[in-house]
Parts: structure tokens; C-alpha cells; sequence
């Protein structure tokens, strides 16, 4: 987790608008099937951008984080850079969180 959100607790969003640099917020659930096959691919794809900072975040029901990013469907991944929404994606296909993926990113890798 990154340096600059609590590790004992979910980040609230005043803390992930202070964010620097390129994060990527999955918010999603154990049991959502959806979430689990896109697992693999989105952690090979973060292999491939080692500057971006993840950060998963178990949503549900009156869970503030969530509702303060409109998630309604999971997985839901938001990417940031320096705290601000670049661009948010529900249940991605592997290529749209790349691409989401390069556009905060400094490291062109994206094919």
C-alpha cells in the first residue's frame, strides 16, 4: 500500500485525492466472479507499470469510498494521477485497463 494512505484502515477520499504520482483503485469483492477473472490479467498488467501504486478496496453496500466514486458495478477501477480521476472503468476488459493504465502512466508500454 502506498506510503501516504493508512495501512490499518480503508483510505478516505480526502486521502486519495492527496495521492502523487499514478494510482490505480480497484474496488470490488472476494466472492464477485467478474472480479476474479480479471485478476490475472490486471496483475500481469501491473507488472508492466511498476510506478503505478494499487490499491484494492473491498466495496459493498454503504461503503463511503465506493459511493464517493459512484462505484455501482464491480470490479470498478479507477485511475488517478496526483489524486485526480483520469479515468474510471466498470467490469474492464483487460486492453480498456491497459489503456487506463498508460494514460497515467510515464511509462509508455501499452501495445
Amino acid at each position: 500500500m502506498p506510503s501516504d494512505l493508512p495501512s490499518d484502515r480503508e483510505p478516505t477520499r480526502e486521502e486519495i485525492d492527496r495521492t502523487n504520482g499514478p494510482v490505480l483503485l480497484e474496488f470490488g469483492a472476494p466472492w464477485c466472479g467478474y472480479c476474479q477473472a480479471l485478476e490475472p490479467d490486471l496483475k500481469a498488467l501491473l507488472a508492466r507499470f511498476p510506478e503505478v501504486r494499487f490499491l484494492w478496496v473491498e466495496d459493498g453496500k454503504g461503503k463511503p469510498l465506493g459511493r464517493s466514486f459512484g462505484v455501482k458495478l464491480w470490479p470498478n477501477l479507477v485511475f488517478l494521477r496526483d489524486g485526480k480521476v483520469v479515468r474510471q472503468l466498470a467490469r474492464p476488459e483487460a486492453g480498456e485497463a491497459e489503456e487506463g493504465l498508460a494514460a497515467i502512466s510515464s511509462n509508455i508500454q501499452a501495445t
